[in-house]
């Protein structure tokens, strides 16, 4: 499954160094390796203090935790190559092969169906190609556009 909103936590220049442990707490805490996947995205945006306290509750949490099977995702810009958790994270590096749109659709139609007898709720937002799931891209996110 996809990260649900409590597992994902998109950074900005104002992320602070609390919400960045808590998200690492969770994903390298007993119980939360049951099918979760936790994310940070845009890490690259954090601020240097942020940044360099990541890496640290990573390692400290990494090497204190019996946990060997987490999921934890660090989503980077790849031309962010001035950025502190790009260059502490380097050894986790893993760099995505490029797909055509075709191919990417293709793999979403397959992938990403809505399940046959879901609940009411699941189904007011089906689409008519039948994906659960929905991206959508702003240019002004946040203002109502």
């Amino acid at each position: 499954p996809l990260p649900s909103y409590d597992e994902v936590l998109v950074c900005t220049p104002d992320t602070e160094e609390e919400e960045v442990e808590l998200l690492i707490r969770r994903a390298l805490s007993p119980g939360s390796h049951d099918q979760k996947i936790f994310c940070l995205l845009g890490a690259d945006k954090l601020v240097y203090k942020v940044s360099e306290r990541l890496e640290f509750h990573f390692s400290r949490l990494v090497q204190s935790s019996r946990i060997l099977n987490y999921k934890f995702l660090i989503f980077c810009n790849a031309k962010a190559h001035n950025s502190y958790v790009t260059t502490a994270f380097d050894a986790y590096k893993v760099t995505f092969p490029h797909y055509d749109k075709m191919e990417i659709q293709t793999y979403l139609k397959g992938n990403l169906q809505v399940a046959s007898g879901t609940a009411p709720v699941a189904q007011a937002f089906e689409e008519p190609h039948q994906q659960n799931i929905k991206f959508v891209f702003s240019a002004r996110a946040g203002m109502g556009e």
